[in-house]
């Protein structure tokens, strides 16, 4: 059954859940409801494998503004344990993001701050568009620059000195800056977002789905891995287990055949 949101909207293209953050007049900011809903849709991915891809993108003109300072909720952090425990709520949000198997691509319009900057970062595929402004807010505001995966995310996507200027100033970036320094992979006008991400959604439908899962769990745990055979050693086992499926075999007869392939995921 469709899962039903108070701050998200989910609409199933066929195998592709376009998840759009539904708090346009709060900048899509992030309140306790939210953060439950974004945490628990993430979850629930992991045995979903009917979906295939999710497109994350903002109502009106902000994709995230960070965490909803103004929410009374936010405040009620008067312990140590509570404080922490809020903390992590918000931050399984990221770590679900990365664990599920399905490829995430993030449009980006306006503001995408703090806990939203990080929605981004935790994403695959990053596009955004020419309103684009980004950065680590949480040192503006009498706090660490590092959190929600940022001192993760920044350093293994744009270096560790262009992190380090991000994290420790809070500065804002362009659409032009993250472009060129790889944080996106293209900048589109507002208008052209959702229709910039349809030639890699087409591809990657194109692609088996077990291969699609496989590629991202290995694109995940290589990028901390510890030798070149080890990364080899995964890379070699997600071969084999696609290799033996019923699809692999689709997918060379319809290269052979030279038509597009039917994988059925089995």
């Amino acid at each position: 059954m469709k899962q039903q949101f108070e701050t998200l909207l989910l609409e199933e293209k066929g195998a592709v859940d376009w998840l759009t953050l539904n708090r346009p007049d709060n900048l899509n900011a992030l309140n306790p409801t939210m953060v439950g809903e974004l945490r628990d849709y993430f979850r629930a991915l992991a045995t979903r494998p009917d979906r295939r891809i999710v497109v994350l993108r903002g109502a009106g003109r902000a994709f995230c503004a960070g965490l909803d300072l103004k929410a009374e909720e936010s405040h009620d952090l008067s312990t140590v344990q509570q404080g922490l425990a809020f903390q992590r709520s918000i931050a399984e949000i990221y770590i679900a993001m990365r664990r599920c198997p399905q490829p995430i691509i993030s449009l980006i319009n306006g503001a995408a701050c703090g806990g939203g900057l990080s929605l981004v970062l935790a994403s695959d595929i990053r596009i955004a568009s020419t309103t684009v402004k980004m950065n680590c807010a949480y040192i503006r505001i009498g706090l660490g620059g590092c959190d929600m995966g940022s001192s993760y995310f920044l350093p293994r996507l744009v270096g560790s000195a262009l992190a380090s200027e991000l994290i420790l100033t809070g500065k804002f970036i362009n659409a032009e800056r993250s472009l060129n320094l790889g944080l996106v992979s293209q900048v589109v006008e507002p208008a052209g977002l959702d229709a910039a991400a349809e030639e890699d959604i087409q591809l990657m439908l194109g692609n088996s789905p077990l291969g699609l899962r496989l590629s991202k769990e290995a694109l995940n745990v290589n990028i901390d891995i510890g030798s070149l055979e080890s990364a080899i050693a995964l890379e070699d086992r997600n071969q084999i287990l696609c290799s033996q499926s019923k699809d692999a075999e689709e997918g060379m007869a319809a290269f052979a055949e030279r038509r597009a392939p039917n994988y059925q995921d089995i």
